[in-house]
Formats: structure tokens, sequence, C-alpha cells
């Protein structure tokens, strides 16, 4: 694991940021503020201070939102193995964040700021001739 990989991981996930990847993953245009933030507080519930929570707990409406979050690329599932003591195999399903795909959709919010900031100046493209009195 690289050294920036390692920061991204170690990375805190707050509200802010978790609102803004769920609006500019989901449709940046279309979903209101207040139901992305909405959206983030519900799921950060769910973590708390974990890393990773077991599917179990999860209903089938909170389950549809995951898979939401999955298709953007907020969350991923993994799964483990292990044998009981009757040998049977026993799978346990896990949901985790991808910080690393979460902290792309935030670059994305300040990148689009950045464009809709940004005014057109037609006279920055105009040279200092067009400037000279003529008599």
């Amino acid at each position: 694991m690289s050294r920036k990989d390692k920061e991204v991981c170690d990375e805190t996930l707050n509200l802010d940021k978790l609102t803004i990847a769920i609006r500019n993953g989901i449709d940046r245009n279309g979903m209101p503020d207040e139901q992305a933030k909405a959206m983030a507080q519900h799921i950060l519930n769910f973590f708390g201070y974990s890393e990773r929570i077991i599917d179990n707990i999860l209903e089938p409406e909170d389950r549809d939102v995951f898979y939401i979050l999955e298709d953007t690329g907020i969350l991923t599932t993994e799964r483990e193995e292990t044998t009981l003591y009757d040998g049977r195999e026993w799978r346990i399903h896990y949901w985790l964040f991808r910080k690393d795909r979460i902290n792309e959709l935030v670059e994305m919010e300040s990148e689009y700021l950045d464009e809709e900031n940004s005014e057109y100046n037609p006279y920055v493209e105009l040279g200092d001739e067009v400037w000279k009195r003529s008599a």
C-alpha cells in the first residue's frame, strides 16, 4: 500500500464529506443538499466509528440504499468464510466505505465550484493595441 493510499484509509470520514460524495455520486444537480445530508447521516449511523459493518443488521430498505451507494462506488462489500464446528461453511458479508472514491467525488465538488465561480472575461483575450487611442 502506497503512502497516499494509507493516508486516504486513515482519514476520518465526516458528515460533510459523505454528503458531498453522495450528491456528486448520485445526481449532481437533482438531489437537494438536505436529502443528501439525511442519507449521509443515516449511513454514518450504521457505521459509527467502525470501518465496516455486517450486512445482517440491515433492513431491506436500508440495504437498497447501500446498493445504490455501491453503484456509485461509495460503498463496497467483502465477505468472510468460516467453518462451523459441524463442518459447514458459513459466509459473513460486510459493507465498507471506499474512501478513495469518496475523496474523488469530493474533489469533483471543488472542481465544479471553481468552474461555476469563474466568470468569462472577454477583455482578457484582447491585446494592448485595442486599448490605445487613435487620433
